[in-house]
């Protein structure tokens, strides 16, 4: 559990490394900066995808907080008698809280993607391949563009559904 707890972790920080890049218009090679959807003279009082950047970046952090090892901290019990114990169960504990807040961060970087991909195809005119149209398409009916600034949760809470279901794969062998 605390190799797997750490593992994950390490998942969600590469995503939310990935995000940062996406959303900072410095490195997102012409895209909006926070990947704001507005445009016109409301676009300087709408931040995009500004708030989801920043609660991914703290999700990960958590999860990366919860990585230390459980098993470093074995005490003796039983009169001496189990003198070294597993702590399993705690870092299984640890471990589902990691996989929980690394589901939050893949849900946040579907959002950002599809923000993105929908911006891309503003600015340019290269076809998508089928798969990743359908997937687009997919998201597109979960998660509505984010034009104007509004709260995220109930994507968010879809989103994790449907990765617990298997509705969306973040990784197809």
């Amino acid at each position: 559990m605390d190799t797997l707890k750490n593992t994950v972790a390490n998942l969600a920080d590469l995503m939310d490394r990935q995000l940062a890049l996406l959303v900072d218009q410095r490195y997102n090679h012409g895209l909006p900066s926070n990947l704001s959807g507005s445009t016109g003279p409301r676009a300087a009082i709408n931040h995009g995808l500004k708030a989801l950047q920043i609660s991914v970046s703290a999700w990960t952090a958590e999860a990366l907080k919860q990585t230390m090892p459980a098993s470093v901290f074995s005490r003796s019990t039983e009169c001496h008698n189990q003198d070294k114990v597993s702590m399993g169960t705690i870092a299984a504990r640890d471990a589902l809280r990691v996989l929980e807040l690394t589901e939050q961060v893949a849900a946040g970087m579907l959002i950002a993607a599809r923000q993105a991909l929908e911006l891309r195809l503003r600015i340019s005119t290269l076809p998508l391949p089928a798969p990743l149209r359908d997937f687009l398409d997919d998201l597109s009916g979960a998660i509505p563009l984010v034009v104007e600034d509004r709260a995220l949760d109930k994507e968010l809470q879809e989103l994790m559904h449907g990765l617990r279901t298997g509705k969306w794969e973040v990784y197809s062998a």
